[in-house]
C-alpha cells in the first residue's frame, strides 16, 4: 500500500483491495467509536486492543510507512527514470485485480451492472475534470480533508489528485506545511480525522448491505483508474509545485515499434497480471 501510494494514479485502497484486507481495514477503522474511547478512558487496554484490531490496524500502517522510507523510495526513483516500465506493471497489476475483485460479486444483476458503470464514469471522469482555484476558506479546507481522506480510502482513486482538482493541494500539502500555518493544518487533520472515522462507518455498512453493489462500484473505480495508469502517456496538462511536477491530465498514445522498451513493458504487464494471479492462488481462502 505505501509503494501504490507513491505511484501518482494508483490507491493504496486497491492492493487493500486485491489483497483482501479492505473489509477488515474498514471495519478495523470503524471500531474506533465511543466504546474504544471508554475503553481506553478506563484503561482497559487490552479490550481496546481486540475491539479495534490494534495489532491488524499497525501491521498495516506500519508496513506501509516503512515501505515509504524503503522500497517505496526505489519506485520512486525507477518512476523517474524508467516511468513506461512502471507504469507498464502496475497497469498489469490493476488489469489483473479487475477480474478478480469482480469475481467476488456473487449475483450480477442490473444493479450491479449500473454500479460498474457508474463507478467506471466517475474515476475517467475524474482524469478530465479542470482543477479549481485554491480556497483558504476553513469550512472549504475542513471539506478537503474529508473528501482527500476519503479519496485515499477508495480503491482506483488518489486522495492527492482530489486534492490537486480541488485547487488546495499546494496550499495544503506544501504551503501550510512549510509555513507552519497551524490553524490551515489542524483543519485539515480535523477533516481528515472526521472523514476517516465517518466515511468508514459508511463503507462498512454500504459492504454489511449491499456488498455486490459496493464491489461493483469499486471494480468501477479500478476499471476507470487504467486510464491513467496507461503506460505509453505523454503529459497534456500539470503544475508546478514547489518546482515538483504534478499532473493534471494526459494524451495517450500506442507505441510506434516493437523495440526493446517496448517487450519489456509488455512482459511487466504480464509479471503484474501473474503477480496478482499468484496472490490470489496462495493467499488464505476465508470460510
Amino acid at each position: 500500500m505505501g509503494v501504490a501510494n507513491v505511484i501518482p494514479g494508483v490507491s493504496g485502497g486497491t492492493i487493500a483491495l486485491i489483497t483482501e484486507i479492505y473489509e477488515d481495514l474498514i471495519n478495523s477503522l470503524k471500531s474506533f467509536d465511543i466504546s474504544a474511547l471508554k475503553m481506553l478512558l478506563s484503561f482497559n487496554i487490552s479490550g481496546f486492543i481486540k475491539h479495534t484490531n490494534l495489532y491488524f490496524l499497525l501491521a498495516v500502517f506500519g508496513g506501509s510507512i516503512a515501505s515509504v522510507f524503503s522500497i517505496a523510495n526505489l519506485f520512486k526513483y525507477l518512476f523517474l527514470n524508467y516511468p513506461i516500465l512502471i507504469w507498464a506493471f502496475f497497469f498489469g497489476l490493476i488489469l489483473s485485480s479487475i477480474y478478480f475483485v469482480g469475481k467476488r460479486i456473487e449475483k450480477w444483476n442490473l444493479a450491479s451492472v449500473l454500479a460498474l458503470i457508474i463507478g467506471t464514469a466517475i474515476a475517467v471522469s475524474l482524469s478530465f475534470m479542470t482543477p479549481a482555484s485554491e480556497n483558504s476558506n476553513l469550512f472549504f479546507v475542513f471539506i478537503c480533508g474529508i473528501i482527500g481522506i476519503s479519496g485515499m480510502m477508495l480503491p482506483g482513486l488518489s486522495g492527492s489528485f482530489i486534492l490537486i482538482l480541488m485547487g488546495n493541494y499546494q496550499l495544503l500539502m506544501v504551503t501550510a506545511v512549510t509555513e507552519l500555518r497551524i490553524v490551515l493544518l489542524g483543519t485539515f487533520i480535523l477533516g481528515s480525522m472526521f472523514g476517516l472515522m465517518s466515511f468508514s462507518h459508511l463503507l462498512s455498512w454500504v459492504f454489511k448491505h449491499y456488498k455486490n453493489t459496493a464491489l461493483a462500484v469499486l471494480t468501477g473505480f479500478i476499471l476507470g483508474s487504467l486510464s491513467i495508469i496507461w503506460p505509453w502517456k505523454s503529459v497534456a496538462e500539470s503544475i508546478f509545485v514547489k518546482g515538483k511536477e504534478k499532473v493534471i491530465s494526459y494524451d495517450w498514445y500506442l507505441p510506434a515499434e516493437l523495440g526493446t522498451k517496448t517487450i519489456s513493458a509488455i512482459g511487466l504487464i504480464i509479471l503484474g497480471v501473474v503477480l496478482v494471479y499468484a496472490l490470489e492462488s496462495f493467499s488464505p481462502k476465508k470460510k
